[in-house]
């Protein structure tokens, strides 16, 4: 059982563990460099909220040029933009500006610095290759991290790790180029290994911090669809389709990973090893994957040991599994004893 203050909760707990952990790092550092301590972590902290400040100020510049999406003009998709006004009144959010993306594959994100300011970026595969309804369960999925500000405690707090790598790729090429040089006396390049070496740590222990906020905040944003549209049956239709759409791009997965709706690369190492095992899961013969055979092959390989410690680094859930959610909220629907304050219940 769920509400959304535990999501705040879970957002808070993540950025409260990066950052105690990120500052005993700082300190760390300042020990072994023998800094003095007040002016190492008056540089170090600076430093860290200088780059935050710098990654959210750019981040939406970075995200829009990398993508090549075009910003829709008034009147130039009618039914995508009568379809979102719709959707954001009934989510009490101001109309996110729409974009198109010219991308072949099934997909959809967010990104901004503020929800006035938020911009709802769609593919073209997925006006394509899915159908109204399940293009509606996107959408509403997109307005929910809207809802939840995902996109800004996500910047925010990828900050951490990426810090934290950058100082280990640093410190151990010095380390290791000193190394080569240095007499038995100079003890710099063995200081510097030691410094990357937990750099590394930290940016290991802070990157599954992240990715598991990640991946919760995708169930929450499902979550929020199914309340939303009132029909989740149509976004685990597009998250199947989405998922197999993604997995036979030919193109290697590039852009804002970790804000679409699903990850290209998780896409495509999930249905690879359902295809390999395909004759077992094609249980009528035909040589086709329909969506029920579909859905009971993502379940039994993502309780794979393999799969389960592939999904610690992963930006989203296994398809299954949302999927699953889904299917819970849905019958509780079909029940009748669904209210829309416990719309969160069942992640």
């Amino acid at each position: 059982m769920a509400n959304l203050s535990q999501l705040k909760f879970a957002m808070a707990t993540s950025i409260f563990l990066s950052a105690f952990i990120f500052s005993l790092f700082v300190l760390g550092i300042v020990y072994l460099l023998e800094l003095d301590i007040f002016f190492g972590l008056i540089i170090a902290v600076g430093g860290s909220v200088l780059f935050i400040l710098f990654q959210y100020a750019i981040g939406p510049v970075i995200v829009a040029s990398t993508t090549r999406l075009h910003y829709l003009k008034p009147g130039e998709n009618p039914w995508l933009e009568s379809t979102v006004r719709d959707l954001a009144e009934k989510s009490g959010l101001p109309l996110p500006k729409l974009a198109v993306v010219p991308n072949n594959t099934p997909n959809a994100f967010t990104f901004g610095r503020t929800t006035k300011g938020a911009t709802l970026a769609v593919h073209e595969g997925l006006l394509r290759q899915l159908n109204q309804d399940e293009i509606r369960g996107v959408i509403a999925h997109e307005l929910g991290h809207i809802k939840h500000k995902d996109y800004l405690v996500m910047t925010v707090l990828s900050t951490l790790p990426l810090i934290a790598y950058m100082i280990a790729q640093i410190t151990l090429r010095a380390g290791m180029f000193s190394g080569r040089r240095r007499n038995e006396k100079d003890s710099g390049g063995a200081i510097l290994l030691v410094i990357g070496a937990i750099s590394f740590a930290i940016y290991l222990i802070t990157f599954l911090i992240v990715m598991r906020l990640s991946r919760l905040r995708e169930h929450y944003a499902d979550a929020f669809s199914a309340y939303l549209t009132g029909s989740p049956h149509h976004l685990e239709s597009a998250l199947a389709k989405i998922t197999y759409g993604l997995s036979v791009s030919p193109k290697t997965p590039e852009g804002p990973r970790a804000f679409y709706i699903e990850d290209p690369a998780t896409a495509k190492r999930e249905i690879s090893q359902i295809m390999q095992k395909k004759n077992q899961y094609d249980l009528d013969q035909d040589g086709v994957l329909d969506e029920r055979e579909l859905h009971l092959a993502m379940e039994h390989e993502s309780k794979s040991t393999w799969a389960k410690l592939n999904y610690l680094f992963a930006t989203h859930p296994a398809t299954f599994k949302r999927i699953l959610l889904l299917k819970e909220i849905e019958q509780e629907m079909n029940s009748g004893r669904y209210t829309s304050n416990k719309i969160y219940l069942h992640v």
